[in-house]
């Protein structure tokens, strides 16, 4: 029996283990829904850079430093 065929047979015979509870899918779709319309801005940034100046404000104290080049940004 493959993995359909068990699904549909646990349903006609009113297992429900398989499937998520109707309180699960409720909270998940009211965390993800409000994202599903965000516009996330795109930020360029030429290859082989530390990329897009407008992410500077997630560094770490000090800034970036790149192991293999021991290159701090």
């Amino acid at each position: 029996m493959d993995a359909y065929e068990k699904v549909l047979g646990d349903a006609l015979v009113g297992d429900a283990t398989p499937f998520a509870r109707e309180d699960y899918l409720e909270e998940a779709w009211r965390i993800v829904d409000p994202l599903l319309g965000r516009v996330t801005p795109l930020h360029f940034y030429e290859p082989q850079t530390w990329g897009p100046v407008a992410m500077d404000h997630l560094a770490p104290t000090g800034g970036w430093h790149d192991p293999v080049t021991g290159q701090d940004r």
